[in-house]
Order: structure tokens, then sequence, then C-alpha cells
């Protein structure tokens, strides 16, 4: 089904053409601007993304939390009001086939934001029988602030103390005398905050928010540098990340995403404990000795042998680097393994590098006292 974004005027503004789609929406994938400047403020001062082709599903009812427990490997039932997590769908062999975010707004009510995966296809599968609504909203808006600064430029425009909202945690509040639901988080890797609204108050809080961020130096950023801020961050995107098309959560250092001891069933239990300890290949990080970036579906090469494939890649002004996500087979993923990747451009040398990039204490998003 096409969508479109309220903000899609906006962007054509700002120089984007509107000519690749996230899920059958258009998105802005760049604007008139350069995306390394656009990443340099989302790093050092803050950036505005408009991120409303992600899917929200919201349910509820009675077993609503029943339903989400059976659809993931993590324990639904402690997840308390007001917060949220993330978590892997998977399919009765063991393998990711989405990722989702599970926000819980009540005992009875979820929102459920996810990309192009089987999220809407388990949910029909498993809601059968259940005292459940399982509805699409296609409504909702989300705009996610970036950067440093975002709460500078947030904090005095809502109607409650922003410095104390908790990373994956949400309230609903008044923005611009509008109703939203602002959460902490978002795939920069920097401090930030996303912003739940309707269409019909998205382009007044679009416009609203670059006015109020301008004496910060706020920009809107496309999804480019997006790409660019969550590969240097080390944040999996589905599918690029599980190419295998079966990958396990323990492929993908998403081990955190099972819960062993979780009682009952959900979809993929019983094969997901069973492959534990059984990776056919580690998530890993590759420095290359290039210039230019590494290409989705290079060949990673020791001794002459295939031992690996990169699954994203770019080249980050930033840090400088040649950067990659890639897969490789387990006997290999020490770090500073030695590599060549075979790519358009020839035979590259690259190392294994530690995950993420970009800030890897996450003090950035996770703010300790003293450190």
């Amino acid at each position: 089904m096409s969508r479109n974004s309220v903000l899609n005027e906006r962007h054509r503004a700002l120089g984007s053409k509107l000519d690749e789609k996230a899920w059958g929406m258009p998105i802005p994938s760049s604007y008139s601007t350069d995306v390394n400047d656009e990443v340099v403020a989302v790093r050092t001062k803050v950036g505005l993304y408009d991120v409303s082709a992600l899917n929200i599903v919201n349910v509820s009812g009675q077993d609503a939390e029943k339903l989400i427990d059976l659809l993931v490997a993590r324990d639904i039932t402690r997840l308390k009001p007001g917060h949220s997590l993330l978590a892997a769908i998977l399919t009765e062999k063991g393998g990711i086939c989405d990722d989702i975010m599970v926000i819980r707004d009540s005992q009875t009510e979820f929102r459920l934001s996810h990309g192009g995966g089987d999220t809407k296809q388990q949910l029909a599968k498993l809601s059968g029988g259940l005292n459940v609504r399982v509805e699409p909203d296609n409504d909702v808006h989300i705009l996610s602030l970036q950067g440093p600064k975002s709460l500078a430029v947030l904090g005095p425009l809502v109607d409650f103390d922003l410095s104390a909202l908790e990373y994956f945690q949400h309230v609903k509040a008044t923005l611009f005398g509008k109703q939203a639901y602002i959460a902490r988080g978002g795939y920069s890797g920097e401090l930030g905050y996303e912003i739940y609204a309707k269409a019909a108050d998205t382009v007044l809080i679009w416009d609203e928010l670059l006015k109020a961020g301008a004496p910060w130096g706020i920009v809107a950023a496309s999804w480019n540098s997006l790409e660019l801020t969550r590969i240097e961050a080390g944040l999996l995107f589905y599918p690029f990340e599980m190419p295998e098309g079966d990958t396990t959560p323990w492929e993908v250092n998403m081990g955190w995403g099972v819960d062993l001891n979780k009682p009952g069933e959900y979809c993929g239990k019983a094969a997901v404990i069973a492959s534990q300890g059984k990776q056919r290949v580690v998530q890993i990080g590759l420095i290359a000795k290039s210039a230019k970036a590494l290409s989705a579906g290079d060949a990673i090469i020791i001794d002459g042998q295939r031992v690996g494939v990169v699954t994203s890649a770019s080249y980050s002004h930033y840090l400088m680097q040649s950067l990659a996500l890639a897969h490789i087979k387990p006997e290999f993923a020490a770090k500073g393994t030695n590599v060549v990747v075979q790519n358009a451009h020839g035979n590259i040398e690259a190392y294994v590098a530690p995950l993420p990039f970009y800030d890897p204490l996450r003090l950035r998003t996770h703010p300790r006292a003293g450190v």
C-alpha cells in the first residue's frame, strides 16, 4: 500500500526528489545540503528527521499483552506502561523475520513500530481466538530530533521535565498546543527524542521545531545521513544485517533479545534456544584501508577463501574511515584480524574492528555520572 508523509512539500523545498521509498512511503533520501554536513550537525548540534515511513500497529484489548508475548522472545509481561523495548520476531525455525519496537501505553494498549518484515503476518496468525484489536495506524507521523542539543531544543517546549525521561521511556505531552507522544531514543547513536503526532499536526510541529532549534544550529536531516550515523553507531537494520534469510539472534549479537527463562510459548522458541552456541556467522565491524565505501554483498576473503560478507557500509567523513558491518565465520571474528574485501574497486585490505565505531561506551545515548 502506498503512503505519503504530510511533509512531502517541505522535503521538496529542501531539495529532495522523493524518488526512493521505504515500506511504501516516499522518503527524503537526500536534500540539497551535503549529507556529511548533516552528519556533523547531528553529531555536534541537532538534526530533525522525518521517519514517518515506519509502520505503526496499534494492539489493544484484554489479550493484547498475551498476543505480543506470543510474538516475541522477550518477556512482555515485565514491560511497564510508559516504557518500550526492542525485540525480534522469529520464524518457527528461529530465524529473525522482523525487528520491532514494542511500546506499552497501558495494561491493555500497545504500539508496535516496525519496517518491512513479517510483523503483520505474524500478528494475523497469532491473534485468532484472542480478545484483541490489531489496527495499522496510517495517520501517525514520527519526527526524530537527534543530537547533543536535542534536549536544549525540545526541553523548553514541552509540559514536563524532559531531562528526567530515560532511554526507552515515553510520555503523552502537549507540544505547540498539540497532543503527541514524546519518546527518548533514536537511530543515530546520539541523545535524541522521537515525536509521534497526528498527520494534521505534523507540519506545524516540524516548522516550529526548526524555528526553535535555529539558535542551536538545527538542520533538516536526510535518510542518507541517518544511514551514515547508524553505521557509525553499529546499529542493525532488518533485513540488511540478516542476509542469510534465517539469521538467528545469536548471530547478530542480539542474545539480549531472547529471554531464556521466559515462561510459556512464543514463535520459534524451541528452535532459537536450540540454536544458541551454533552460530554459523558473527556480526562484526570492519575498517577498510580505503577512501571509498565498501558495498553490501562484497565478499570477505582470508587466504583465498570466502569467509564472510559485507552487510552495510559507508565512508564516514566524520570519523575519516571506511566502515562496514559484516558477517564472518566465528573462527575469524577476533578483533584485529586482517581480511581482504573483494569489490568493484578491486581487493581492499581491511581488519575486524570493535563495534560501535562511534562512541564505543554509548555515553552519548546512555550518559553515566562520573564518566
